[in-house]
Protein backbone atom coordinates (compact mmCIF):
# COMPACT_ATOMS: atom_id res chain seq x y z
CA UNK A 1 0.00 0.00 0.00
CA UNK A 2 1.29 3.46 -0.85
CA UNK A 3 1.51 5.75 2.13
CA UNK A 4 2.24 9.46 2.18
CA UNK A 5 4.13 11.43 4.80
CA UNK A 6 4.09 15.22 4.71
CA UNK A 7 6.50 17.00 7.03
CA UNK A 8 5.65 20.64 7.78
CA UNK A 9 7.84 23.12 9.59
CA UNK A 10 5.82 25.56 11.68
CA UNK A 11 5.15 28.97 10.14
CA UNK A 12 7.09 32.13 10.99
CA UNK A 13 6.92 32.97 14.69
CA UNK A 14 6.87 36.26 16.53
CA UNK A 15 9.80 37.59 18.53
CA UNK A 16 7.84 40.66 19.68
CA UNK A 17 8.13 39.67 23.33
CA UNK A 18 11.77 38.81 24.10
CA UNK A 19 10.80 37.56 27.56
CA UNK A 20 8.34 35.01 26.22
CA UNK A 21 9.38 31.38 26.46
CA UNK A 22 10.30 29.72 23.18
CA UNK A 23 7.53 27.13 23.66
CA UNK A 24 4.89 29.88 23.98
CA UNK A 25 5.96 31.99 20.98
CA UNK A 26 2.98 32.57 18.63
CA UNK A 27 2.95 33.09 14.88
CA UNK A 28 3.70 36.54 13.53
CA UNK A 29 1.66 38.20 10.77
CA UNK A 30 3.59 36.42 8.03
CA UNK A 31 3.07 33.08 9.75
CA UNK A 32 -0.66 33.79 10.11
CA UNK A 33 -0.76 34.35 6.33
CA UNK A 34 1.57 31.53 5.22
CA UNK A 35 0.04 28.60 7.11
CA UNK A 36 -3.41 28.72 5.47
CA UNK A 37 -1.77 29.48 2.11
CA UNK A 38 0.34 26.32 2.34
CA UNK A 39 -2.72 24.35 3.45
CA UNK A 40 -4.51 25.61 0.35
CA UNK A 41 -1.56 24.58 -1.85
CA UNK A 42 -1.67 21.07 -0.38
CA UNK A 43 -5.42 20.92 -0.97
CA UNK A 44 -5.00 22.06 -4.58
CA UNK A 45 -2.50 19.22 -5.09
CA UNK A 46 -5.02 16.76 -3.64
CA UNK A 47 -2.84 15.98 -0.62
CA UNK A 48 -5.33 15.56 2.20
CA UNK A 49 -4.34 13.91 5.50
CA UNK A 50 -6.06 11.09 7.28
CA UNK A 51 -4.19 12.30 10.36
CA UNK A 52 -2.38 15.46 11.45
CA UNK A 53 0.18 15.22 14.26
CA UNK A 54 1.78 18.33 15.75
CA UNK A 55 4.16 19.58 18.37
CA UNK A 56 2.37 21.21 21.31
CA UNK A 57 4.44 24.40 21.02
CA UNK A 58 2.15 27.36 20.36
CA UNK A 59 3.50 28.25 16.89
CA UNK A 60 3.27 24.62 15.74
CA UNK A 61 -0.27 24.27 17.11
CA UNK A 62 -1.35 27.45 15.34
CA UNK A 63 0.23 26.25 12.10
CA UNK A 64 -1.44 22.84 12.34
CA UNK A 65 -4.85 24.38 13.02
CA UNK A 66 -4.58 26.84 10.13
CA UNK A 67 -3.50 24.13 7.70
CA UNK A 68 -6.29 21.86 8.96
CA UNK A 69 -8.87 24.61 8.41
CA UNK A 70 -7.58 25.30 4.89
CA UNK A 71 -7.87 21.65 3.83
CA UNK A 72 -11.11 20.90 5.67
CA UNK A 73 -9.61 18.65 8.35
CA UNK A 74 -11.33 18.64 11.75
CA UNK A 75 -8.86 20.29 14.14
CA UNK A 76 -10.27 18.29 17.05
CA UNK A 77 -8.71 15.19 15.44
CA UNK A 78 -5.18 16.64 15.49
CA UNK A 79 -2.87 14.64 17.78
CA UNK A 80 -0.63 16.76 19.97
CA UNK A 81 2.80 15.54 21.08
CA UNK A 82 5.15 17.24 23.56
CA UNK A 83 8.04 15.16 22.32
CA UNK A 84 7.96 16.75 18.84
CA UNK A 85 9.22 20.04 20.31
CA UNK A 86 12.81 20.38 19.05
CA UNK A 87 13.18 16.63 18.72
CA UNK A 88 15.85 14.58 16.99
CA UNK A 89 14.98 12.67 13.79
CA UNK A 90 14.45 9.31 15.49
CA UNK A 91 11.49 10.75 17.44
CA UNK A 92 9.61 11.30 14.17
CA UNK A 93 10.01 7.61 13.41
CA UNK A 94 8.78 6.68 16.90
CA UNK A 95 5.68 8.81 16.37
CA UNK A 96 5.06 7.21 12.96
CA UNK A 97 5.27 3.74 14.51
CA UNK A 98 2.24 4.72 16.63
CA UNK A 99 0.12 5.67 13.62
CA UNK A 100 -2.66 3.22 12.84
CA UNK A 101 -2.31 1.14 9.71
CA UNK A 102 -5.66 2.48 8.46
CA UNK A 103 -3.99 5.91 8.04
CA UNK A 104 -2.70 6.36 4.50
CA UNK A 105 -1.59 10.02 4.62
CA UNK A 106 -0.14 11.72 7.68
CA UNK A 107 1.04 15.30 8.22
CA UNK A 108 3.55 16.10 10.98
CA UNK A 109 4.08 19.71 12.08
CA UNK A 110 7.32 20.33 13.95
CA UNK A 111 10.53 22.35 14.33
CA UNK A 112 14.04 22.86 13.09
CA UNK A 113 16.72 21.63 13.25
CA UNK A 114 15.23 18.15 13.71
CA UNK A 115 12.75 18.40 10.85
CA UNK A 116 15.47 19.37 8.35
CA UNK A 117 17.66 16.54 9.57
CA UNK A 118 14.75 14.09 9.28
CA UNK A 119 13.70 15.05 5.74
CA UNK A 120 17.33 14.79 4.64
CA UNK A 121 17.28 11.15 5.77
CA UNK A 122 14.21 10.29 3.67
CA UNK A 123 16.03 9.79 0.36
CA UNK A 124 19.54 9.95 -1.03
CA UNK A 125 18.04 11.98 -3.89
CA UNK A 126 16.77 14.82 -1.69
CA UNK A 127 18.89 17.18 0.43
CA UNK A 128 18.27 20.71 1.68
CA UNK A 129 20.37 22.99 3.85
CA UNK A 130 17.44 24.34 5.81
CA UNK A 131 13.72 23.74 5.76
CA UNK A 132 12.17 27.23 5.62
CA UNK A 133 9.33 28.20 7.93
CA UNK A 134 6.03 26.67 6.78
CA UNK A 135 7.84 24.53 4.21
CA UNK A 136 6.39 21.14 3.31
CA UNK A 137 8.23 18.01 2.24
CA UNK A 138 6.18 15.06 1.01
CA UNK A 139 7.35 11.48 0.60
CA UNK A 140 5.68 8.34 -0.71
CA UNK A 141 6.52 4.89 0.61
CA UNK A 142 5.27 1.38 0.00
CA UNK A 143 4.43 -0.26 3.30
CA UNK A 144 1.65 -2.35 4.79
CA UNK A 145 2.33 -0.84 8.23
CA UNK A 146 3.83 2.45 9.40
CA UNK A 147 6.29 0.51 11.57
CA UNK A 148 8.02 -0.53 8.34
CA UNK A 149 8.95 3.12 7.75
CA UNK A 150 12.66 2.77 8.44
CA UNK A 151 13.11 -0.30 6.26
CA UNK A 152 11.34 0.82 3.07
CA UNK A 153 12.44 3.17 0.33
CA UNK A 154 10.95 6.66 0.40
CA UNK A 155 10.49 8.88 -2.64
CA UNK A 156 10.34 12.62 -2.02
CA UNK A 157 7.73 14.02 -4.39
CA UNK A 158 7.13 17.46 -2.91
CA UNK A 159 9.16 20.37 -1.59
CA UNK A 160 7.30 23.65 -1.33
CA UNK A 161 7.50 26.74 0.86
CA UNK A 162 5.72 30.09 1.04
CA UNK A 163 8.24 32.11 -0.97
CA UNK A 164 8.39 29.45 -3.71
CA UNK A 165 6.85 30.94 -6.84
CA UNK A 166 4.53 28.33 -8.30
Amino acid sequence: MERTLVMIRHAKSSWANPLQSDFERPLNDRGEHDAPMMGERLKQKGIIPDLIISSKAKRAKQTAKKIAAAIGYNEEKIRWYDRLYHCIPSVFEEVLYEVGDDVKTVFIVAHNPGITDFVNELSDKFKIDNMPTCAVVGAHLQATEWNEFNSVEKTVFLFDYPKNVI
